[in-house]
């Protein structure tokens, strides 16, 4: 079954729910996902454990790193007038080693002119979703050595609330 990692902000009650639609979305298309905030390590549970700041931060960002090791695919959440820090790393990351990097942009807003930073697209190799339906499309040309054999199921619409 192929693994996507999703990068994106974490921070805000929104940005979560909407990682999570996402998340939702693409196990109903048969993906296994890495999602940070469920999955990864959370740096307030780490101190909280005894861990110092310098190792509970290196303790994330190993993990985070491994875990896009052995993904197939990275999605790249671009909404906001600029991507989140972190995960522009973890693209930049991703594509240094050779994973598949996807962007998902359903945000108008851009950094200058309308145009989105050229380091970022060049990594996305301009594979940039304006949709859940839109990054459906393009992960079903993605074809990658080695990933899991599993057909996708198909799947018209996913029922998502960014409120509870």
């Amino acid at each position: 079954m192929p693994r996507i990692y999703i990068a994106g902000p974490l921070f805000s009650d929104a940005e979560i729910r909407y990682n999570e639609c996402l998340d939702e979305f693409l196990v109903e298309k048969g993906f296994k996902t890495f999602l940070p905030q469920r999955d990864g390590y959370k740096l307030s549970d780490l101190l909280a454990n005894g861990y110092s700041i310098s190792v509970a931060m290196r303790q994330i960002f190993d993990r985070d790193l491994d875990e896009i090791r052995n993904s197939d695919i990275l999605v790249l959440i671009l909404d906001g007038r600029v991507p989140d820090e972190g995960a522009c790393i973890e693209v930049g990351y991703a594509y240094g080693i050779g994973k598949e990097c996807i962007g998902l942009k359903t945000d108008s807003r851009s950094l200058m002119f309308d145009l989105d930073n050229p380091l970022i697209v060049g990594a996305l190799k301009n594979k940039i979703a304006r949709s859940f339906d839109e990054l459906d499309h393009l992960l079903s040309k993605i074809k990658i050595k080695n990933m899991g054999s599993s057909p996708r199921r198909e799947i018209n619409t996913v029922e998502c609330s960014l409120t509870e």
